[in-house]
């Protein structure tokens, strides 16, 4: 993983090194900042939607970076459709300097792993780390704007059978099919057949904005 270090120059002054060490590979959707540390592997146009997907799907990156600065609209009709066909994708949403909340909200809405500004690239750095990882990462302040809207929920809580709560908890704590399947002694197509009917209820595209909203309404 890429980083950062700190080292001293020949007039005995301190300044910041990046550290390529391992990068991540990636694929960017439309003109999204390229954060420190991270190989594009495929630029591709964010229309058609189905058409990011598919070479998201063919190059199985560990990040893909998503350029939110494009018509409105485009950003989040990519990162479902990348989510759809690649569940376990990690979606970073790359806004310009300067963020639209409300281009923020849709992104994380549509499944977003996180979203990040360009204006620093040790942040940009560290927030697409993390989201290569599967952690939830927003550059400084678009956490706030995410977590205020959460405090106000627009949707209903779905209603869950025991078992579908069963598994939606297991789900949240990074188990696959196969694992929840021998946990609740399940088949592993039953347990698919649960996972499918909660992103139906939740109305997500994936596994990723699942856990979010599960988190998000205290169900795991």
């Amino acid at each position: 993983m890429a980083s950062w270090a700190v080292r001293t120059n020949g007039a005995g002054r301190t300044e910041d090194v990046h550290d390529d060490g391992d990068r991540v590979s990636a694929v960017a959707v439309g003109r999204p900042v390229v954060p420190p540390g991270v190989e594009v592997v495929a630029h591709v146009p964010p229309a058609p939607a189905e058409g990011a997907a598919a070479a998201v799907d063919r190059a199985r990156p560990a990040l893909v970076l998503v350029d939110l600065t494009g018509p409105e609209g485009v950003a989040p009709a990519v990162i479902a459709a990348v989510l759809a066909r690649v569940p376990d994708a990690a979606v970073l949403a790359v806004a310009s300097a300067v963020a639209d909340h409300a281009r923020v909200l849709d992104a994380v809405r549509a499944g977003a792993t996180g979203v990040a500004t360009g204006a620093d690239p040790r942040e940009l750095a560290a927030v697409a780390a993390a989201a290569a990882a599967g952690r939830p990462a927003f550059s400084p302040g678009l956490a706030d704007v995410v977590l205020e809207s959460v405090a106000a929920p627009t949707h209903a809580v779905p209603e869950l059978s025991p078992r579908e709560s069963e598994v939606l908890r297991l789900v949240v704590e990074g188990l696959t099919a196969k694992q929840i399947a021998a946990r609740l002694v399940l088949s592993p197509r039953t347990v698919e057949n649960h996972v499918q009917r909660l992103l139906r209820k939740f109305e997500v595209p994936g596994r990723a904005a699942l856990v979010r909203h599960a988190i998000e309404y205290g169900l795991a």
